[in-house]
């Protein structure tokens, strides 16, 4: 098993973040490992909705198969997957917003489980959390000034 995580703090309040964290139409601008929804994205975005998602990671193509696990509005989104070779894979985004509402934490948490992650769980774990680093930047980007 590999577990990652990365966190930050948005300068723009919850709901921003969360529009923009689940506008799957734009989801490849900030989010490092994805390349393409081939049937869209969730649609609409609910407790046990499937999606098929396209994503590299240590530079392999996947495809996911996702399910959504727990949804609460402007506060958590979590995932789960199957992707090749029997890996299994754990998406949770979970946004906590400051006392004053000007600014949200944001912290990503990945899972990932199968017998061909244990024989590259170093390498993922760092390619994992550096895409999540990646994509935490690229989200404040698109939704602060």
């Amino acid at each position: 098993m590999a577990e990652v995580s990365a966190e930050a703090r948005i300068e723009a309040p919850a709901g921003k973040v969360w529009a923009q964290l689940t506008d799957f139409s734009s989801y490849g601008e900030w989010n490092a490992t994805h390349t393409s929804f081939p049937k869209g994205g969730p649609a609409p975005l609910e407790l046990g909705a499937t999606y098929e998602e396209n994503m590299k990671l240590m530079g392999f193509p996947a495809e996911v198969v996702w399910t959504v696990d727990e949804l609460e509005d402007c506060r958590l989104l979590t995932t789960r997957g199957k992707g090749p070779m029997g890996v299994n894979l754990a998406m949770r985004y979970a946004l906590a917003p400051a006392q004053d509402g000007g600014a949200t934490t944001v912290r990503i948490e990945g899972e990932f489980t199968g017998a061909a992650v244990s024989l590259m769980g170093g390498k993922l774990k760092d390619s994992a959390t550096a895409a999540l680093q990646e994509s935490l930047r690229k989200l404040d980007g698109l939704v602060t000034p």
